[in-house]
């Protein structure tokens, strides 16, 4: 097989990134060792900044998402007992961020590769990158007995941190930055109404809390745990008990409760790997850089390297310019580690941290006072949150 750009990974940014070249006339071929039906199950983020919902619609995929989604103009920080709200239209220009689960979108995308006739392939196996460094990479992977050879004049890792894509940048070239944090997210999804129309974020002595939603009638509830805790130590109970002590007590009342049906734990990780580009491979999303859930910024991150990458092979392809494939790398870093700093500022702000000292802890409690105290501190978490410009 030969084509253009061959992607590997079937989740939303591999999905996004094929759906806007076709657009454009650029051929692909995506790769995904995991079932359709398996991707559409993972439980992931639902809060989607400006600038990605703006890249659903030029993909001629926001239409559902338009129509179901829900636009948030801002979201709440619980802390000593009461709700403070941080109003992003206001303090952003007027931008806002879109409530719409990963789940959503990414069939949405399968399903406009269906309607395109996109080249899609599930289940592979053993998948190689080989020759990235030359003008003629290919990649090979295994379907039964046989090894299929695809000829691409470049190639987009956007397989995820446990891909194979990154692997495939010399050891000698590659530097990853990582930072593990002492605790995990006991998620719990329902199908109850939400507490609040917003998010509210919970910054609480027993540990962070956040109220989520994908719509009116389905809730997604996070506690901040411990890394040794797994998912048998929490019956349903138990966990909205410890969800309504680290929520003001009039929003704790006001929680609706029922089965969980869908629990699990995450750990908290932030991790990056530069460069993003080695020879005709460019990495994406999770394949390079990750960040602790707090700040919404994970599939967020991910956009933007879909945005750079789109409009370089764009103009690759229709006029022979190559300085933003050139520039990949340098200018996804630099928004990646804004990014990163956001989501460590989040985290850092509203987690309880084990190993903190009684002086780590007063000036925790010191930066939130001085959030709510300075329109300007305000302003920078909402130009953060909704999404800085690509």
């Amino acid at each position: 097989m030969k084509t253009q750009v061959c992607i590997i990974g079937g989740g939303p940014s591999g999905l996004l990134l094929s759906q806007l070249l076709h657009l454009r006339g650029i051929d692909t071929i995506l790769l995904e060792r995991h079932s359709r039906e398996y991707v559409l199950s993972r439980i992931r983020a639902g809060v989607l900044e400006h600038g990605f919902a703006e890249l659903m619609r030029e993909a001629q995929c926001g239409e559902r998402m338009d129509r179901e989604g829900e636009i948030h103009e801002g979201f709440y920080i619980a802390h000593d007992g009461r709700l403070d709200r941080i109003d992003l239209h206001k303090y952003s220009g007027g931008n806002s961020v879109m409530v719409y689960g990963q789940t959503e979108l990414t069939r949405d995308l399968y399903e406009a590769r269906e309607r395109m006739k996109g080249n899609v392939i599930h289940n592979v196996e053993d998948v190689h990158l080989n020759d990235i460094a030359t003008d003629a990479p290919y990649v090979t992977y295994r379907d039964g007995d046989r090894i299929i050879r695809i000829d691409c004049d470049y190639i987009v890792g956007a397989d995820g941190f446990h891909g194979v894509s990154r692997k495939a940048i010399p050891k000698d070239v590659l530097r990853e930055y990582e930072r593990i944090y002492p605790f995990g997210w006991l998620g719990v999804l329902s199908r109850t109404k939400p507490v609040s129309p917003e998010l509210i974020y919970a910054k609480h002595e027993r540990g962070f809390a956040l109220c989520s939603l994908r719509s009116q009638v389905l809730s997604r509830y996070y506690i901040q745990v411990p890394l040794e805790d797994s998912v048998e130590d929490w019956s349903d109970d138990a966990f909205w008990a410890e969800l309504k002590r680290r929520l003001p007590a009039e929003t704790a009342e006001r929680l609706i409760t029922g089965p969980a049906i869908e629990k699990s734990i995450a750990p908290l990780r932030s991790f990056v790997a530069e460069p993003m580009r080695y020879g005709r491979l460019f990495l994406a999303g999770d394949a390079a850089h990750i960040v602790p859930p707090t700040g919404a910024r994970g599939l967020n991150s991910a956009a933007s390297d879909i945005y750079y990458l789109y409009h370089g092979l764009v103009d690759h392809y229709q006029s022979g310019n190559d300085a933003k494939l050139d520039g990949y790398s340098d200018k996804a870093l630099a928004r990646v580690w804004k990014a990163q700093r956001f989501s460590w500022w989040m985290t850092t702000l509203l987690h309880r941290f084990p190993a903190n000292s009684s002086y780590e802890d007063k000036l925790q409690d010191t930066d939130l006072q001085y959030l709510f105290s300075s329109e300007l501190a305000q302003g920078s978490l909402a130009e953060n949150y909704v999404g800085l410009p690509f």
